[in-house]
């Protein structure tokens, strides 16, 4: 049986006002895990303080690392970025933004050791929810997991393809082509993975707490990419 380790990436852009809570609070949920594990941050060149931060906690705790990229944007090419420059064969990702209670995770590798190839923290399961979001932006984001429903699996269908908080096992991302534009990366996990079997946590959506959000403009056109090259798959299949 392949020895056991987690890997949490935090993907960051100007998240320098939460980088340091996140990471404490990763390390007091993932200490009770029983495994080894790392906090791997990668830095799209923030330039904010985010290197100072990570780097100065990293002196302290190697279980802590830093990757910086230059020349490069985007959440799903740095989560991949972190996923390749580590070895263990679980898999995580947060957003850098404290929007995603990290003391869910023992609840999802619970999840992960009974079975399940993916653990997405869902916001549209009983018990979870979008708290603070306006009727018009849960709308749009309805209507964008409303779009990926004939794309995902029978079997392996999820009320939140779009949550940037989930655990994926290496093997089913293992030599699978995944995409490294734009800001959403579950929906391909899901989509191209060998992914057998799934299970939903929920959680509330929280509040950002510093820094500002990336959503905008590009963001949508970057989803919309994603879905017209999944599609493109789907019709050549």
């Amino acid at each position: 049986m392949e020895p056991q380790k987690l890997a949490m990436v935090i993907p960051t852009l100007h998240e320098a006002g939460n980088i340091r809570e996140l990471l404490d609070r990763l390390r007091r949920s993932a200490d009770p895990l029983g495994v080894p594990y790392e906090l791997i941050v990668v830095d799209d060149d923030s330039q904010d303080g985010t290197e100072a931060i990570v780097g100065e906690m990293s002196s302290h705790d190697p279980r802590i690392r830093l990757l910086v990229r230059k020349g490069a944007r985007g959440l799903a090419g740095a989560v991949i970025h972190g996923w390749q420059n580590t070895g263990a064969s679980l898999l995580g990702v947060i957003d850098g933004d404290l929007q995603h209670p990290p003391e869910l995770l023992p609840q999802m590798f619970e999840a992960l050791q009974t079975g399940a190839d993916v653990v997405v923290a869902s916001r549209y399961v009983h018990n979870g929810s979008l708290a603070g979001w306006n009727a018009f932006r849960q709308v749009i984001s309805r209507m964008a997991i409303w779009m990926t429903r004939p794309l995902q699996k029978a079997g392996v269908r999820v009320s939140d393809p779009m949550s940037g908080f989930f655990l994926v096992r290496r093997r089913c991302v293992r030599d699978v082509c995944l995409n490294h534009q734009g800001f959403k990366i579950l929906l391909d996990v899901l989509v191209r993975g060998n992914v057998r079997s799934v299970r939903e946590i929920p959680f509330v959506f929280g509040q950002r707490r510093a820094g500002s959000s990336k959503a905008s403009v590009r963001v949508a056109f970057e989803y919309c990419v994603l879905l017209a090259n999944l599609w493109r798959e789907r019709r050549r299949a």
